[in-house]
């Protein structure tokens, strides 16, 4: 039994968040389902993070192990074949025996894409928040570099467990527009706490639209000071990159 690395996109809109909560529909239980039916024995496949309700991925890292005495690409199609249309393997390779998608990340990369617009767009609206009047990007662009560095992030998110460290480092902070128009946030980061990007863009508008000062958003990062309530909505943020040392896994 070799153990495998998947990159695995979804749509979150319809998926109850990635990890298994009984039966309901998250992204764990329909690729399992989908393994067990290549007669993977295993208890649970192991993925580098557990996106919310309604967050998606284009970016995802699974691993697990599983007899398989065909090639990578039959694999990968294998997989397609018996997933939903909302989800889909982009790559299979074969991983150490020792990988850990989580443990083994040097970083992980997120966007969060935002859209001005009157009136709602039934497609964008899968994947990007929807702010109207629109929002000044230098306002925004002002903001974001407040977050590069190790901070203690308590003010925007909490750790997985309780107790544990809530301190992050982020490497990438930025917004920029997209060909289309569209506003991202790029933020990169060895980690994140629970709801912390879209607590940060939620920050970052309250910002831009005059709700807080630059001063109050630096005494939430450089002092854990309390802000507002709120968070941007899930449907904006896409997982799209996890970074390993010297790129994990290898074709076969």
């Amino acid at each position: 039994m070799e153990r495998y690395q998947l990159i695995l996109a979804y749509d979150g809109t319809l998926f109850s968040g990635y990890q298994r909560q009984g039966k309901q529909r998250t992204v764990q239980l329909v690729l399992e389902e989908a393994l067990r039916q290549l007669n993977w024995q295993e208890h649970s496949t192991i993925c580098a993070g557990r996106t919310d309700t309604g967050v998606h991925a284009t970016g995802q890292v699974i691993s697990f192990g599983l007899k398989w005495n065909h090639s990578l690409e039959d694999l990968r199609n294998a997989l397609n074949a018996r997933l939903p249309e909302d989800i889909s393997v982009l790559d299979v390779k074969v991983a150490d025996a020792e990988f850990h998608p989580r443990f083994d990340a040097l970083s992980r990369t997120y966007q969060y894409r935002i859209y001005f617009s009157q009136a709602r767009n039934p497609l964008k609206n899968r994947t990007a928040w929807r702010i109207w009047p629109e929002v000044e990007i230098k306002r925004l662009q002002e903001a974001a570099p407040c977050f590069l560095g190790t901070h203690d992030f308590s003010s925007f998110g909490a750790p997985m467990k309780p107790g544990a460290s809530t301190i992050r480092d982020v490497r990438t902070s930025e917004w920029q527009f997209d060909p289309n128009g569209d506003l991202i946030y790029q933020v990169t980061a060895n980690a994140f706490l629970y709801h912390m990007i879209r607590r940060i863009v939620w920050q970052q508008v309250l910002y831009a639209t005059d709700r807080i000062t630059l001063q109050e958003l630096q005494n939430g990062i450089e002092k854990a000071a309390p802000l507002p309530p709120g968070m941007a909505p899930a449907n904006g943020l896409t997982l799209v990159e996890v970074e390993y040392p010297n790129k994990q896994g290898k074709d076969r």
